[in-house]
């Protein structure tokens, strides 16, 4: 039961798959070009943006809001690019790797902005 004078905030989370975890592995073991600012898992593109569960922020926030399992939307995309095995998503003012897709339409949704984008800054 809670107190009387408290609140309780449930922030939306997920929990990782084993896939995830091996994936999330993989792409932390491999080396970048610069700073990763996240690690985002089951992602899509929506509106100029990269929607997806985060792992590993620099910044998790005071109230713990880019914490691990949290979804996450991203500031508008600026480059999209490949390194290794892993895209790299480069937002305003961080770096993000898609570590997995969404299962429907992830994949098709990155295809999708890279048309219609033409690799160049499209703010929304």
């Amino acid at each position: 039961m809670t107190q009387p004078n408290s609140v309780v905030i449930d922030f939306h989370t997920k929990r990782y798959s084993d896939f995830d975890l091996l994936r999330i592995a993989r792409a932390v073991g491999q080396g970048y070009s610069a700073l990763v600012t996240a690690y985002l898992v089951n992602v899509h593109i929506h509106a100029s943006s990269a929607v997806g569960v985060v792992f590993g922020h620099l910044n998790p926030g005071p109230y713990g809001r880019y914490s691990d399992g949290h979804l996450i939307r991203t500031s508008d995309i600026q480059n999209v690019e490949k390194e290794g095995r892993f895209w790299v998503i480069t937002a305003v003012n961080s770096r993000y790797v898609v570590v997995t897709f969404r299962r429907d339409f992830g994949r098709r949704s990155l295809r999708e902005f890279q048309r219609l984008s033409k690799n160049h800054y499209v703010p929304t």
